[in-house]
């Protein structure tokens, strides 16, 4: 029997990257992306690369364009950190996996490092097939944790709970990452919103603008650690945007939504360095008329759109930068 297994792609609606410091966060998943794991029975243990990452090179150009778009590392160490965490935790648990191997097929139609989540995305939807195959309860509530552990104690990473989250529940989700219940149970407190509440929404990206996000937060990181006192302020005044949000979104005041997505991004920038490339998505969608913030961490960004008319406006003038504009499937 084959085992599939899919998680999407994500947006931070309102409050990231407060995710990483005990904030509040709102997303969305985004099924017009994903990675799908296929996982059977065999007689040795296997994890089969994809096409776009064997190690062979029609030349040099190819490689830089590679690894500019991939990172020096390809999806098959997501999947080793996935299997090591998911081992490490049926040890720490007393669990006993029955003894048998399997083949892992692996593929994500996820833009790389462009902050709609493409590497956790591809540990979660691997996670979710080995607890199927081998027949193991985790706590839906604690699963993202272990998602997350992967990344951060395996690969050292630097990253927060929220697409772990986001991808484990899907649709719309409201994150309470409450440092008290994180310390007592292991992770934070998770409630879906009803997603047809939302307002009209797009996504923008610029694959060019690839990185990789845990270096892109460390700045907030090493400055957060040091107790600066402008990052832990704005920080948390970004986490009291997504609590805000959500009464934004039950409620219907799409204007206020509107006004706390534009808060959220200029007070990313008072915390961290942005890039003219990405501010300039940004302007764009302003100019157009809609709200615009970051999705993730770079790379992409999410807004309000007001009518069709404005949509076709915001597609015009991100097709001018090389910005592909969507209109993201939730539910």
């Amino acid at each position: 029997m084959i085992i599939e297994e899919r998680a999407y792609a994500r947006a931070g609606l309102v409050g990231n990257p407060s995710d990483g410091y005990f904030g509040k966060t709102i997303s969305i998943s985004i099924r017009n992306f994903g990675a799908h794991i296929q996982l059977w029975e065999s007689p040795l243990l296997h994890i089969q690369v994809t096409p776009g990452e064997v190690p062979y090179y029609q030349n040099l150009n190819q490689l830089l364009d590679q690894t500019a778009a991939l990172g020096y590392y390809g999806g098959e160490r997501l999947i080793k950190a996935a299997i090591i965490s998911f081992a490490d935790y049926c040890h720490d648990q007393g669990i006993v996996i029955e003894n048998k191997n399997f083949t892992l097929q692996f593929h994500s139609s996820i833009p790389r490092q462009v902050g709609l989540a493409g590497s956790s995305a591809i540990i979660t939807a691997t996670m979710k097939a080995l607890i199927r195959f081998y027949k193991v309860q985790v706590p839906k509530a604690y699963l993202p944790t272990l998602i997350l552990k992967a990344e951060t104690e395996q690969l050292g990473i630097n990253a927060g709970l929220q697409d772990r989250v986001i991808q484990v529940y899907e649709g719309c989700v409201y994150m309470d990452f409450d440092q008290a219940q994180i310390e007592k149970t292991g992770h934070g407190d998770y409630h879906k919103i009803d997603a047809n509440k939302l307002p009209k929404l797009f996504i923008a990206y610029k694959s060019k603008l690839s990185k990789v996000s845990g270096k892109v937060l460390n700045t907030i990181r090493i400055k957060y650690e040091q107790k600066d006192a402008i990052v832990i302020s704005a920080l948390n005044e970004i986490a009291d945007l997504a609590k805000a949000g959500k009464d934004a979104i039950e409620s219907g005041n799409v204007d206020n939504l509107f006004a706390l997505m534009n808060r959220n991004f200029d007070l990313r920038c008072s915390i961290m360095p942005i890039s003219d490339s990405n501010i300039e998505m940004v302007k764009i969608a302003r100019a157009c008329g809609a709200s615009a913030k970051f999705a993730g961490s770079g790379g992409s960004i999410i807004g309000i759109y007001r009518d069709d008319a404005m949509l076709n406006r915001l597609i015009s003038a991100m097709k001018h930068i090389d910005a592909r504009v969507i209109k993201p499937f939730i539910l």
